[in-house]
């Protein structure tokens, strides 16, 4: 299902238009990726677990097991074989369901086709799951979501699904991005289960989502900075009121809300991280019983 109602470009500035139109000039042809290779950038891919236990149960099942991933930025600036690395890392991790958090592409809608080709290959018996960033929106979000979904990726925007059994207590609730989008919590929120979990592009989407409850929230957009200090300080961070202070990692914001904030996978801008490897992420989500134990799977 097409997300309605949605326009090519979302909110666009207009010197963005002319940066990107003259990015797209700069960089025709991806020499800064090869560039980047030829130069011994590396092309690793961490990968990053977590546990997060859950209030209630999920279902028959004690034990979801996620993969997400976030800002594959493919075109000119990202290395293929970050991509391809970062598939393989996914497939490894043989998870129940894949999140997508957005940025598929930089620059041009296109190239969403043949990556998503590629995303289709990661098994997830319960499903893909993805909502769009703000590149995939400035690229033009229907024809990304297009190539998304004939790939069997189903995009979440603004609405929730309940995963079947036996994870029947478990809703994926997408929100759309916060700076280039048009974000609505509510129907994002509206008829999910007891376990909820939000998959959104960046930090800032808590502003959107503001008291409501879930369990764990997961995102991208900030690159970790991309280029950081050797401390993890970003030098530069992504836009969006909310990007320095969730930088990268994991936050426990209260109330029993867990936030996953990833690197992400490909490079925007310069086709270059230094100090921010390029990582994708496991949540292991678990039913715990009063003694501490995990529940049987």
């Amino acid at each position: 299902m097409i997300s309605a109602q949605r326009q090519p470009g979302g909110r666009y500035a207009a010197w963005r238009k002319i940066w990107h139109g003259a990015e797209a000039l700069v960089t025709a042809g991806g020499w800064p990726a090869r560039l980047a290779a030829l130069l011994g950038a590396p092309a690793n891919v961490a990968v990053e677990h977590h546990d997060v236990e859950a209030p209630t149960a999920l279902g028959r099942a004690s034990t979801l097991r996620i993969a997400f991933a976030a800002d594959f930025h493919a075109g000119p600036t990202t290395q293929d074989e970050l991509i391809e690395n970062a598939v393989q890392q996914l497939t490894a991790v043989a998870p129940d369901i894949l999140l997508l958090g957005g940025d598929f592409v930089s620059i041009r809608a296109a190239y969403a086709r043949p990556l998503a080709r590629r995303l289709e290959q990661i098994p997830a018996p319960l499903g893909r799951f993805a909502v769009l960033g703000n590149h995939d929106i400035w690229a033009d979000g229907p024809a990304v979501e297009r190539h998304l979904l004939d790939a069997g990726i189903e995009v979440l925007t603004n609405r929730s699904t309940q995963l079947p059994e036996p994870f029947g207590n478990v809703s994926i609730c997408g929100l759309d991005d916060h700076t280039s989008g048009t974000p609505d919590a509510a129907a994002a929120f509206k008829g999910s289960q007891d376990v909820r979990i939000v998959l959104m592009h960046a930090p800032s989407g808590l502003l959107d989502i503001g008291d409501r409850r879930f369990r764990v929230a997961l995102c991208g957009h900030t690159h970790g900075g991309q280029v950081s200090l050797p401390n993890g300080r970003p030098i530069k961070v992504a836009h969006g009121p909310l990007s320095r202070r969730y930088n990268a990692g994991r936050f426990e914001l209260g109330g029993g809300r867990t936030l996953l904030v990833s690197r992400g996978v490909g490079c925007t801008t310069v086709p270059v991280r230094a100090n921010a490897q390029a990582a994708v992420m496991t949540c292991n989500i678990r039913v715990v019983q009063a003694d501490g134990r995990t529940l049987p799977v």
